[in-house]
């Protein structure tokens, strides 16, 4: 465990689903709610369109959120913050990696597809126009990846309540820090994406997961990420 009196600030935004995983790895290890003694525990909200002194000395390659700042030292890239905090607070909370080194290797393997594709379909799709044969043609990709991904759920859950077994892990985080996003395009493009009938095994885990002590206090509200992305899609016109 680490020493007492640590100081951990996490630089960040609201809207991030990579500033989401780290923020749900220290609530499962208790850092964030402030119940795991001697931790001094803060974040630190970056303005859009910005990026304080302190975001770029902290990550002078990508100049980009999130970043953990452990005692001083920053830590850049949120799954290599996953695995930081698993491994830095191995003995509180619950465990983030499997345990296993087989089921580690096919997790890092999702979650790098899960960066790849899903995030990319999510962020064309935001700004794409509703009913437009473009906005079509993406809502089939992301349908795809959905259903690649319900397939991998019922490998990876062996019928249990999360990717990760009975409790949450780094698949489940890295997956579910997206749901916020998808179910914003659904309203943006006008498709039910987490669809009962076509993915009913995500649908109940999605449930699962949001409802989560972790994180159903942090998760966005779709709505809102609508406007967030209206505002972006104003800053990218002007600009």
């Amino acid at each position: 465990m680490a020493a007492k009196a640590d100081k951990i600030t996490l630089i960040g935004g609201w809207a991030s689903p990579f500033v989401m995983r780290v923020d749900i790895a220290l609530n499962l290890k208790g850092i964030s709610y402030e119940n795991l003694k001697g931790i001094s525990y803060e974040m630190l909200q970056e303005t859009v369109g910005k990026k304080s002194d302190l975001l770029l000395a902290s990550n002078p390659i990508y100049k980009k959120i999130p970043v953990l700042i452990h005692n001083g030292t920053p830590i850049c890239e949120s799954m290599i913050i996953l695995e930081y905090i698993d491994e830095t607070w191995s003995s509180v909370g619950t465990p983030i990696l499997p345990s296993d080194s087989h089921d580690r290797a096919i997790a890092r393997f999702w979650t790098a597809y899960i960066d790849d594709k899903l995030r990319g379909s999510i962020v064309k799709s935001r700004a794409m126009m509703k009913g437009t044969p473009e906005a079509g043609a993406e809502a089939g990709k992301m349908a795809a990846i959905l259903q690649l991904l319900e397939e991998t759920f019922g490998k990876c859950s062996l019928g249990k309540n999360f990717f990760g077994g009975d409790n949450i892990g780094c698949l489940d985080i890295a997956v579910g820090s997206h749901l916020g996003w998808i179910k914003a395009v659904e309203k943006i493009v006008g498709i039910k994406f987490l669809d009962e009938e076509k993915v009913p095994g995500l649908v109940a885990w999605s449930e699962r997961f949001c409802g989560h002590d972790a994180v159903k206090e942090i998760m966005p509200e779709a709505d809102k990420l609508v406007e967030f992305t209206a505002v972006l899609m104003r800053a990218a016109a002007a600009n």
